[in-house]
């Protein structure tokens, strides 16, 4: 793998650049499509690729438990058993351990509110002991154990585990096992958290080195919400040899972009950063400014399959009964499939008589949107012009 940055953001740590990797360049920033069990909910590897992605993420705990990393491997790899011809990511599980730990049962996800939240049950003092069911995960200081979600099984990953599962798989870019952590918890379990995630950093590479395959392993920098932590993380992180960097936790909206630019003031400059799991249009931009190359989000699609449409004056609900007889496209000048082909009222039948062209048509609408916005950031940043065209969309968007 090698990056180089073309352009930097004046004022800010911001830059464009161009990431290779054994399946193809990235021009970054970019934005990752999620695809979680090697596919993208409701389109064709083509139909991805048509609207403009160039790397899509898959989820290594997801893949591990079905059809399983070995399965993957005989048929030659994530690329060919999906017939996905680009650069592909998967990361390490550590968010799925979070999702079925601490947050299992909880109104946690990757971003939250922490200042709204109250609960003291949420803070989960005691993370070892039985009485925590029906949690599915218990975390250890050599890794996790947890239950399948689809039979129950038991199964134990370690970082060297996750590892092996993520060379199995084939991806071009790896991360390694890390632990997750709530902007909810207080600063002693962040504590503990963050030398475990060090530790686990320390044995993913080690185990990466010794496997040699030709995929890049980025290390992840977390620390919650806390300023020395996530400074110490990034430094702990940034000072071994991994190819790029993860920025990962559970973030509180309102303090997520002065953890991102704690840690990337900090990484080293010439490696990629990907902010894990954060898609929103505000997200991006205050991503960018931040120094971030990478993003990945569930979030186009899911909200997608929902009826929940982006446009550059906001979202709209396609299910509203003024959609029913609306024959403008969802975007006038947008260029993607949906709108050159399908009129807002057509896709409004398709969600009411809930037909499973809704999701596909809704799904390539939603990711050409961001897909493409962040192109549009990253030519502001060669225009010089990033500042005023945030100022403009967020003009529109939130208006």
């Amino acid at each position: 793998m090698d990056f180089k940055i073309q352009k930097k953001l004046k004022n800010s740590l911001g830059r464009a650049g161009i990431l290779k990797t054994p399946h193809g360049e990235i021009e970054t920033p970019a934005f990752v499509p999620v695809g979680t069990k090697a596919s993208i909910k409701a389109l064709t590897p083509e139909q991805v690729a048509d609207l403009g992605a160039e790397i899509i993420l898959s989820n290594t705990y997801h893949l591990y438990l079905q059809p399983g990393d070995e399965t993957v491997a005989k048929a030659g790899g994530l690329h060919k058993f999906m017939n996905w011809q680009g650069p592909i990511m998967t990361d390490s599980g550590g968010f799925q351990v979070f999702s079925l730990g601490a947050a299992y049962g909880k109104e946690i996800s990757k971003i939250t509110t922490a200042t709204k939240i109250t609960d003291p049950s949420l803070l989960i003092p005691e993370r070892f002991d039985d009485s925590d069911a029906p949690r599915l995960a218990k975390i250890g200081q050599d890794g996790v154990s947890f239950k399948s979600h689809l039979d129950g099984s038991v199964h134990y990953i370690t970082p060297e585990k996750s590892i092996q599962i993520q060379h199995n798989l084939g991806a071009d870019i790896i991360f390694a096992f890390d632990e997750c952590t709530s902007p909810t918890e207080d600063l002693k379990y962040q504590e503990e958290v963050l030398e475990r995630t060090h530790k686990w950093a320390e044995r993913s590479l080690i185990e990466h080195k010794k496997l040699s395959g030709g995929c890049a392993l980025f290390g992840i920098v977390q620390g919650g919400r806390d300023e020395n932590l996530r400074k110490k993380s990034a430094k702990f992180i940034g000072s071994l040899e991994f190819d790029g960097y993860g920025i990962g936790g559970s973030f509180a909206k309102e303090d997520m972009s002065t953890a991102v630019k704690w840690v990337n003031e900090i990484l080293p400059e010439e490696r990629p950063r990907h902010l894990l799991g954060i898609g929103e249009p505000e997200d991006l931009f205050m991503g960018i400014e931040n120094g971030v190359d990478l993003f990945d989000c569930v979030a186009p699609t899911r909200i997608a399959r929902n009826g929940s449409l982006y446009t550059k004056n906001g979202k709209v609900n396609i299910m509203n009964a003024q959609y029913r007889e609306d024959f403008s496209k969802i975007e006038e000048d947008c260029g993607c499939y949906t709108c050159k082909n399908f009129t807002k009222a057509y896709v409004a039948h398709l969600f009411h008589g809930k037909e499973m062209l809704a999701a596909t048509l809704a799904s390539i609408h939603n990711l050409y949107f961001i897909v493409n916005l962040v192109k549009k950031i990253r030519q502001s940043i060669f225009e010089d012009t990033f500042f005023e065209f945030k100022k403009e969309f967020f003009k529109n968007y939130f208006k």
